[in-house]
């Protein structure tokens, strides 16, 4: 029988798919692990304490993959129902009792879990390597469905890449993954290749469609997502920019800016008002993923640098 238990939270959305996985390890000796316990919502966390509670389990550690608010604001309830101590990435500005440490093995009853730095969705997430399970628990690094937006300032497109592929190297024995959002993963390293590839043939995309001329992201995101879903063009967006972001570090795309102002459709694009689109119960997590605190003012247009 495994050790870890799937709880989902009740907060369906575009974001968060079904709702937020969180997982209830049992660490042996009675004890406990809760990774990610998700948002502040009652009966979620009576059905994390129960989950361990008919195990017979005390929850004595709390950690979280990432700060993000579908993620990690439940930790300090939690924590107030059980003791647990909070363990987070030493770059969390969650509250917490210490920080997880990275690349090295935290022990909780007689379990030892791998903790690895894992930056690019964000620069403080961490994963997790429960290895008598051959489990990886990857937060919103890879979810159990669809891809995952990687959005400047908070997150870095080659960090994110870098991730990755030390996933398909270091943990190459993984056979589950254990996402933030979406179901379980049965086939770990056929995950990790689609993922890797993915990020490989949208960058294609990208510099192809550059070829025939300077673009701006919003011409971009039409012209290689399509006019289909006119309320996922911001996070498109968003996507874009990391992308570009990259490629100008590294010399492959060069940028000016353009001495007019936005159109309608581009402000749209580029700084939605979110609360508007999908709701104030939903708007600081969309801009948490989305990284909209960075205003996107000025436009753009990029060409190929060569």
């Amino acid at each position: 029988m495994s050790r870890i238990a799937l709880v989902r939270a009740p907060n369906p959305s575009a974001m968060t798919l079904t709702g937020t996985n969180s997982y209830v390890i049992d660490a042996g000796g009675g004890e406990a692990v809760v990774v990610d316990p998700g948002p502040v919502i009652e009966r979620h966390l009576d059905a994390l304490v129960a989950n361990a509670r008919e195990r017979a389990l005390r929850i004595t550690t709390i950690l979280l993959t990432h700060g993000h608010p579908d993620h990690a604001p439940g930790a300090a309830p939690l924590k107030a129902r059980t003791g647990a101590r909070v363990l987070a990435h030493p770059f969390s500005d969650v509250p917490r009792d210490g920080d997880a440490i990275l690349d090295a093995d935290l022990r909780v009853g007689d379990l030892s879990l791998r903790i690895v730095d894992a930056p690019g969705h964000t620069f403080e997430h961490i994963a997790i390597y429960e290895p008598h399970e051959r489990a990886l628990f990857t937060g919103d690094v890879i979810l159990g469905e669809g891809t995952v937006v990687i959005a400047p300032p908070g997150g870095a497109m080659r960090p994110y890449q870098a991730t990755l592929r030390r996933f398909a190297t270091e943990f190459a024995q993984a056979e589950r993954i254990y996402g933030g959002h979406g179901p379980v993963v049965d086939d770990a390293q056929a995950k990790i290749a689609e993922y890797i590839a993915h990020r490989q043939a949208r960058e294609a995309e990208l510099l192809d469609a550059l070829r025939g001329g300077a673009q701006t992201i919003p011409e971009l995101v039409l012209a290689i997502y399509g006019t289909a879903r006119p309320i996922l063009w911001p996070a498109m967006a968003r996507q874009m920019l990391a992308y570009l972001i990259a490629l100008a570090q590294e010399g492959t795309v060069a940028a000016h800016a353009l001495a007019r102002e936005m159109t309608a459709e581009e402000t749209a694009i580029l700084n939605p008002s979110w609360a508007s689109i999908v709701g104030a119960e939903h708007a600081p997590l969309v801009e948490a993923e989305l990284g909209t605190m960075l205003q996107l003012d000025t436009l753009y247009a990029y060409r190929l640098a060569r």
